[in-house]
């Protein structure tokens, strides 16, 4: 009997162990997979009801109440709320009606069973909301809770698998306005302050849930059969007058598209959005109360078609979120990049409709693929779909890669699975899959339904592997100059074994004719046998249709001008550059090649994509001796240009480019007559923004009036969010290098990052190639701070600042700082040094390219 005894007490120790094991196991600071898939299981039927009483003073406290009902089946460990925040924040806790005591560890607010049931359970919380992720400015605010961002704010779940409803009482400043994804059921204000009190929510992910409050104004339209609100702070009323309609115009015209092409009515309960200035992104999804970043909505008369284009498409991506991501979320952030790949790709199925006159093809081509390729060239290429064992790394996935490579694999996977079979699967995906988490593996299931087509075989290669391919040829000719044998080889860029199976189209360009050959691509190489006995072609032109992906053989027998089809040229274009940039031909070469087309091109995607591709040569590629040759040619060339009568986005085009690289003591006051208005450009319409912008350029170019230029630009800016902006980067334009010092050190301390556009417009001054002599010496601190700016920013800033500092050089100097950071921190984040080998491709590159 006593043995027993013994044993029973031995296999309760031991069991005990193992579950405070696990315990532990799960208690991480973030949010472990493995903590995820356990509160999956144990929490259901979620609803917060959360109230924020926001004073008027920026620097006091938000005090904020959460009761959180909830259902819970398993209590074999704690309750793990998420509140990566001080522990000073919580101010009180209590469970099914008792008070506890508050047990905050590793970001966490801990619930010890013995306070909960199984079944239904009330949890109310008491508390200061966390300061993170509240983007407070002095008379706005505004909430930005992508990726792990919830639990900086509020204590909950913050996993996307866990959906919940939301309840929300906002108190604030009476002349407030509030936006949020629940609709208002009533108002009362006492003292100054209105409490605004909204019904309960969509279910949503923790991530989409949103507020903005603040000094906004406020109009409303129903374009359809639903109302729509919209909160700015734009007071140019040019910009308002001309973007107002247009915004509600684009929203509906997205809903109408994509209610038709997956046959489900539109999801939820309310469609409104405000637009922030200085907006971290371009958009975000929030249900309900999407924002925006206002400078991409509100535009005048004088906007480029691209740009005009470009927001539409930017509301069509938002939009397209509703049901992709938001209706039908992501179970884990691995899969972040699903989300954005129908909205992307979906946006670019949206717009065709409202830009009939616009070549959707080669929008879709310029957009995509030379963003695309930014990062997949580079030494920190990484997959579309990334590991992610916690959800405090999740962040980093987001990128070029997942924004711009994705859409390009998931149009070649439309284009061989075909429109038809590709949007039944698709219908499945949301049909099956509505209000509720779905990963990638589930899409590919349905998909494979539809399709004879090995999908888990394809997508091993384009969604799990990094990298592109580099395409060859090998053509042979008869004496007569007959085509007896053509090959097309294929290996992948970065060594690896993968093969990428694609379909895309070539060119064999002839005197009065383009014959044109389909590629059907799988292996190591593909004979092309339609093609064997046609006569010699003057030139070949690969990827003609614009499908393909890689770099492709370049063919300058016959000027890219010269190729009458826009896809062709355009991606010729690009595969130009990439050639370059492999040292296939000289930056010299390739200049001179886009220079020709500059001075012909009448198509306004092209010329943008040249206008690009020219000043990045210019600025990076070329040696500064080159650079001092070709400026007199260049700003004669442009000037001529300025003369011509031309379209007037064209002509804004050719002026911006001047703008950025003419920094001769002609071309400076050429700018200064421009800028003053003592020369009057015609078919160029400046707004107030370009005016500043020509001021910031005249600075950089170190003109003589350069402060009194600054003080003037000052003082004509009528937007006050403009104005403050301008204001905090004026010491990174000053003259005297000690200010902008000063200006650099300033940002190791996180309160001076808080606006991070203004942060990056500062840092590209700093930093700019004429500045690069006195801004070397900070790039140790950039780099030293990387990693604290990617615990204290969003989720672009990481990147976004290694392009600003160190991505801008590309000095043998700049190389070694470089060499001997990444040696002296050899156990670097890998995520991270993905990031900085992605940023600094042109610093790589250089070295090896002025060698050759």
């Amino acid at each position: 009997m006593r043995n027993l005894f013994f044993v029973f007490l031995f296999t309760c120790i031991v069991s005990c162990n193992q579950k405070s094991n696990q315990e532990n196991h799960l208690l991480v600071e973030g949010i472990s997979s493995e903590l995820a898939t356990y509160r999956k299981n144990q929490v259901s039927d979620i609803v917060y009801n959360l109230s924020f009483n926001i004073p008027l003073e920026r620097e006091k406290a938000i005090t904020s109440k959460l009761n959180l009902n909830l259902q819970i089946s398993d209590l074999d460990y704690p309750l793990y709320l998420d509140f990566n925040e001080d522990k000073s924040h919580l101010k009180s806790v209590s469970v099914n009606g008792k008070d506890i005591k508050i047990n905050h560890e590793r970001e966490h607010l801990i619930i010890s069973q013995k306070y909960l049931n199984l079944g239904n359970n009330d949890v109310s919380v008491v508390f200061d909301a966390g300061e993170v992720s509240l983007n407070r400015s002095e008379d706005y605010l505004y909430t930005l809770l992508v990726p792990d961002r919830a639990s900086t704010l509020f204590p909950c779940f913050d996993q996307p698998d866990l959906k919940a409803s939301y309840k929300l009482e906002i108190t604030a400043p009476s002349n407030w306005k509030v936006l949020c994804g629940g609709a208002l059921e009533s108002e009362e204000t006492v003292d100054n302050y209105t409490k605004h009190v909204y019904g309960v929510t969509d279910k949503m992910s923790t991530y989409l849930f949103s507020f903005v409050a603040g000094v906004f104004n406020e109009t409303s339209q129903k374009p359809a059969d639903m109302e729509m609100t919209l909160l700015y702070r734009e007071n140019d009323s040019a910009k308002i007058a001309a973007s107002i309609d247009a915004i509600f115009e684009h929203h509906q015209n997205a809903v109408d598209f994509l209610e038709e092409y997956t046959q489900y009515p539109f999801p939820f309960q309310k469609m409104d959005y405000a637009t922030i200035p200085g907006f971290q992104y371009g958009g975000m999804e929030h249900v309900g109360a999407i924002q925006y970043k206002e400078s991409s909505l509100f535009l005048d008369g004088t906007t480029t078609q691209e740009r005009l284009l470009n927001r539409a498409r930017l509301i069509a991506h938002e939009t397209a979120h509703m049901w992709f991501g938001d209706l039908v979320t992501m179970k884990w952030f691995d899969d972040v990049w699903l989300k954005e790949v129908f909205a992307n790709f979906m946006a670019d199925k949206v717009v065709n409709g409202s830009f009939p006159n616009i070549n959707h093809d080669l929008k879709f081509l310029t957009s995509h693929y030379p963003t695309a390729y930014s990062e997949d060239r580079t030494l920190g290429a990484t997959p579309i779909r990334q590991h992610l064992g916690n959800l405090k790394n999740a962040g980093t996935l987001y990128g070029n890669i997942i924004y711009h490579k994705a859409p390009i694999m998931m149009r070649q996977l439309e284009v061989i699975m075909g429109e038809e079979p590709f949007q039944k699967g698709m219908r499945n995906y949301i049909k099956s899959y509505a209000n509720d988490n779905a990963t990638w593996n589930d899409l590919v299931e349905l998909l494979d339904n539809e399709t004879p087509i090995d999908l888990k075989q394809w997508s091993e290669v384009w969604v799990n592997q990094p990298g592109r391919p580099v395409i060859s040829d090998s053509i042979v000719y008869s004496r007569d100059d007959i085509i007896t044998h053509f090959e097309i080889m294929q290996h992948a860029e970065n060594g690896s074994e993968n093969l990428w199976t694609q379909a895309f189209s070539i060119g064999l360009v002839y005197k009065d004719s383009v014959h044109l050959a389909s590629v059907n691509l799988e292996g190591k190489q593909t004979t092309l046998n339609s093609v064997v006995g046609l006569p010699k072609p003057k030139a070949v032109i690969y990827n003609y249709n614009g499908l393909g992906y890689g770099v492709f053989p370049v063919d300058l027998n016959q000027n890219i001008y010269h190729i009458e089809d826009d896809v062709a040229r355009g991606f010729s274009y690009i595969n130009l550059y990439e050639n370059m940039l492999s040292g296939n031909l000289s930056a010299m070469s390739a200049f001179n090649e886009l220079l020709q087309g500059f001075k012909v091109e009448k198509e306004d995607l092209i010329i943008n994509l040249i206008s690009g591709e020219l000043k990045s040569v210019f600025w990076k590629y070329f040696t500064k001796e080159e650079r001092d040759l070709m400026l007199q040619p260049l700003e004669s060339f442009l000037q001529g240009r300025l003369k011509e009568d031309l379209d007037p986005s064209i002509k804004k085009t050719v002026f911006n480019l001047y703008k950025s690289v003419v920094y001769s003591e002609t071309g400076k006051d050429f700018l200064y007559k421009v800028w003053n208005k003592s020369i009057t450009l015609d078919n160029v319409y400046l707004n107030e923004n370009d005016y500043t912008s020509i001021a910031s350029a005249l600075a950089i170019y170190k003109h003589e009036k350069a402060d009194e230029i600054l003080k003037i630009a000052h003082e004509q800016i009528t937007n006050a969010d403009r104005k403050r902006n301008f204001e905090y980067i004026l010491p990174a334009l000053s003259q005297d290098e000690e200010v902008r010092d000063a200006f650099m050190k300033s940002l190791a301390k996180p309160e001076n990052r808080e606006k991070e556009s203004w942060v990056l417009d500062g840092l590209a001054y700093v930093h700019h190639p004429l500045r690069q002599a006195s801004g070397q010496k900070h790039l140790k601190l950039c780099l030293d701070l990387l990693e604290e700016i990617q615990l204290t920013g969003d989720i672009f800033f990481p990147k976004a600042w290694l392009v600003a500092t160190v991505g801008g050089y590309t000095s043998p100097e700049a190389y070694q700082v470089l060499q001997q950071f990444l040696n002296d921190n050899p156990n670097y984040s890998p995520v991270l040094k993905n990031k900085l080998l992605q940023a600094t491709d042109p610093l790589y590159r250089v070295q090896k390219l002025w060698k050759q």
